[in-house]
């Protein structure tokens, strides 16, 4: 099968850096899917495992933790899945990735993907969808119908691929939504989301949220740089608030006051955790794919594909990947068709 992968980790316009190869079709285990890949998205997870580091691959190594295709073969104890069915997940980051013809993942970690568009469109969406769903409604204390009714919620980072279904489902559930950008094109794109109010993340934000008459908010997701935001989240926090990071700090964060003094929830989401660590609720992940499918084909939630790269290549997952590390990327970025 083709497939597109690496054995030293280089600088992205190294054209070593992703290399197109043959490999042989994998085998399902009896938890396994097998599926015909037809297409992935890139995400900052690519990047950095890609990232330079000394070390050399004894066999190629695929990358890709997005992906949307067809069940070709299903193993001895897999339930509800059969071959021929349309699916989409982002799996698990200790396994072989989505940029080949074929893949297997744990069908717990699947869900049916969405009916109403294509699955260039759904491979956009599980990474961040279970990241932004874990996060607000699994490691935070609120319900995904109303959680948020009566709550202000500032995501910094609105134009990302997290950021960019975040918006819509802490809309969906009642928050009062203010997001983070700081282009013309990326304030459209929040806005079109359904964000409420926009401020720049290259200001100051505590007078920014004054003029909108916030004197504090009661949830933040810090979806853009940990370190940099850190005490100025502490301080725009209400007492007894919550604050959720997907971005690994550089140096130690101080978590006594103002957090202390305050008690506000730290939460940390990282969405490879189930799988990484084979926890009795694997399957969560499949639930909540299904559950957003359904969201998609209701129109409660639209898809964040954005740009489209075809085919599946090495070129192109090199272009992809270049994109996402220049940081300007809005949405989602696709690749489709073999």
């Amino acid at each position: 099968m083709k497939a597109v992968a690496l054995t030293r980790y280089l600088p992205i316009d190294d054209p070593q850096s992703l290399l197109d190869v043959e490999l042989a079709q994998p085998v399902p285990g009896e938890d396994d899917l097998l599926v015909r890949i037809e297409a992935v998205s890139v995400n900052p997870v690519d990047t950095k495992i890609r990232s330079p580091k000394p070390l050399v691959e004894a066999q190629p190594k695929v990358l890709g933790y997005d992906a949307a295709g067809t069940v070709v073969a299903v193993g001895a104890a897999v339930t509800g899945f059969q071959p021929g069915d349309r699916v989409y997940y982002a799996g698990d980051v200790t396994r072989s990735g989505s940029n080949a013809e074929y893949q297997l993942v744990d069908a717990r970690l699947v869900g049916h993907a969405p009916r109403s568009i294509e699955l260039a469109d759904a491979a956009a969406l599980p990474l961040t969808a279970l990241t932004a769903w874990e996060l607000l409604f699994q490691r935070m204390p609120f319900d995904s119908e109303d959680g948020g009714s009566g709550r202000s919620l500032l995501i910094i980072g609105g134009a990302g691929g997290v950021g960019s279904i975040a918006i819509q489902l802490a809309r969906r559930a009642g928050f009062t939504v203010i997001a983070t950008a700081s282009r013309s094109e990326t304030i459209a794109w929040c806005r079109s989301l359904g964000a409420q109010h926009l401020i720049d993340h290259r200001q100051p934000l505590r007078p920014q949220l004054q003029a909108l008459g916030f004197a504090q908010v009661d949830v933040v997701l810090n979806l853009a740089d940990t370190d940099r935001y850190w005490d100025a989240v502490g301080e725009l926090l209400a007492p007894q608030g919550h604050v959720g990071l997907i971005v690994e700090p550089t140096g130690a964060l101080r978590i006594g006051d103002p957090y202390k003094a305050k008690a506000i929830g730290i939460h940390w989401e990282m969405m490879f955790a189930r799988p990484r660590f084979k926890t009795a609720d694997q399957a969560e992940q499949g639930r909540i794919l299904d559950r957003v499918a359904t969201l998609i084909d209701a129109g409660a939630l639209r898809g964040t594909r954005t740009v489209t790269l075809a085919p599946i290549n090495a070129a192109n997952l090199r272009e992809a990947h270049r994109r996402l590390e220049s940081g300007s990327t809005i949405g989602k970025l696709v690749l489709a068709g073999w």
